[in-house]
């Protein structure tokens, strides 16, 4: 018995119905791929979380560090 007729058989879809959900997984997944190559963020995500500011809870409260170092350029 191939793949196909276990998973048929198992789930009681029929083997057209399976080869078409692959092909519909495979193109969506080949679209994504190739229409993200060109998003900046695709360019940089090896640079994501790299830098650490040695600050831990700087993600929750960023708004309040960010306006404490404009408080302290004030002229």
């Amino acid at each position: 018995m191939t793949q196909v007729q276990d998973l048929s058989v198992r789930t009681g879809l029929k083997k057209s119905d399976i080869a078409r959900l692959a092909i519909k997984d495979f193109l969506e997944r080949f679209d994504v791929v190739q229409g993200q190559e060109d998003k900046p963020i695709n360019k940089a995500s090896d640079l994501i979380g790299v830098v650490n500011s040695g600050i831990p809870d700087l993600g929750r409260n960023h708004r309040r560090y960010i306006l404490k170092g404009m408080q302290g350029h004030e002229s």
